[in-house]
């Protein structure tokens, strides 16, 4: 029996002409659906590793905190380091090019900054890609990172190349104000 008289047979063509409408439904409805939850992937994404970044950052400097529905929220009291991040920059990490004191201020003030536009989805290409840069830097700059550190530092480098290449996604400030000026 030839392809074509097999693909023609009655019981073939009762069997595509039951579930190929089917099939053609439920691949539209994936489709659908992932194209609902396409922005709720950017913005996590997006918070995943702005959260792991300025968290970094409030290691870095003197920060308070305060307690709100049995939550401890800390936020930074400062943009400058502290004495213990100028030692850390001094004698631990090896940032290349710039001196030790320069690079505490500036890796500090990229943790506790770039990450609220990331997340803000607020000039989020630049942030991203300021950041997949300080990543690579983190991860050459201390020789003594462990195999999950380096795992950590891995996806949210994926992260934010997804993000470069992508963009921030409908729940952003870069999505309303392209909204707002193409009107």
């Amino acid at each position: 029996m030839t392809a074509d008289a097999f693909a023609n047979s009655p019981a073939q063509r009762s069997w595509w002409t039951k579930t190929g409408p089917v099939l053609c439904k439920a691949n539209a409805l994936f489709h659908k659906t992932a194209d609902l939850l396409t922005p709720v992937a950017d913005f996590l994404a997006r918070y995943w590793v702005a959260a792991a970044f300025f968290s970094s950052g409030l290691t870095k400097t003197v920060s308070g905190s305060f307690t709100l529905f049995g939550h401890s929220f800390s936020y930074p009291l400062s943009l400058l380091p502290t004495e213990t991040t100028f030692t850390l920059f001094e004698y631990e990490y090896h940032v290349p090019l710039l001196p030790s004191a320069l690079a505490a201020y500036m890796g500090t003030a990229t943790e506790l900054l770039l990450p609220v536009f990331l997340f803000l989805g607020l000039g989020t290409r630049y942030a991203a890609l300021v950041l997949f840069v300080f990543n690579i830097v983190a991860v050459l700059s201390y020789p003594d990172l462990n195999d999950a550190g380096l795992a950590q530092h891995q996806v949210w480098g994926l992260l934010l190349l997804i993000t470069l290449c992508h963009g921030p996604g409908k729940l952003s400030l870069d999505h309303l104000i392209d909204r707002w000026i193409r009107r």
